[in-house]
């Protein structure tokens, strides 16, 4: 029996660097997968365009359905922070989140990279798969810790997000 996604001859999506003409199709994808915070479209254009190197947008038949914003941390070259990650209801099951975070880390900017860092809310659940997903691609466990908690940092407007850090595989990092 095939597969629905066959019957759509659906294939996968191209993984490519942002631009600042792909901010206001960023911010509608990130506006339709709740429950990510919305930030302004001008906020997505200047992710794509400041921060392309590390950033990934995801197209399928024309149309943008994934996406990660990141960087590598201006403190520590060696920790790439992953800020955002959104794939769109046309794009979900075919793993593209693992894929854009490998895509990301493949490039010459990660070459000094030896961990993953993001924060998560504890019911985000797409989130908390997709990070154990790529720690276990990785062989690594993840490291939790609270980081902006709901009542120090956002005077109870938002829950906890916890400080997620995922170590490199060794192969990996040398492949990049």
């Amino acid at each position: 029996m095939q597969h629905p996604r066959d019957l759509m001859n659906t294939s996968l999506p191209n993984l490519r660097p942002p631009s600042a003409e792909d901010g206001a199709a960023i911010w509608e994808l990130v506006r339709a997968c709740k429950p990510l915070d919305e930030n302004s479209m001008y906020c997505n254009m200047i992710q794509c365009d400041h921060f392309a190197d590390t950033c990934v947008v995801a197209e399928l038949n024309g149309k943008v359905v994934g996406w990660i914003s990141a960087y590598v941390m201006p403190n520590d070259p060696e920790t790439l922070f992953v800020w955002q990650v959104a794939v769109g209801e046309d794009a979900r099951g075919m793993g593209l989140g693992t894929l854009m975070l490998q895509s990301i880390l493949e490039r010459d900017v990660c070459d000094d990279v030896q961990r993953l860092q993001t924060t998560i809310t504890g019911d985000n659940d797409a989130s908390w798969a997709l990070f154990r997903k790529f720690g276990r691609i990785q062989g690594s466990k993840l490291d939790v810790q609270p980081y902006y908690t709901q009542s120090l940092h956002f005077r109870n407007r938002h829950k906890t997000e916890n400080l997620v850090t995922i170590k490199v595989a060794e192969e990996l990092a040398r492949a990049a």
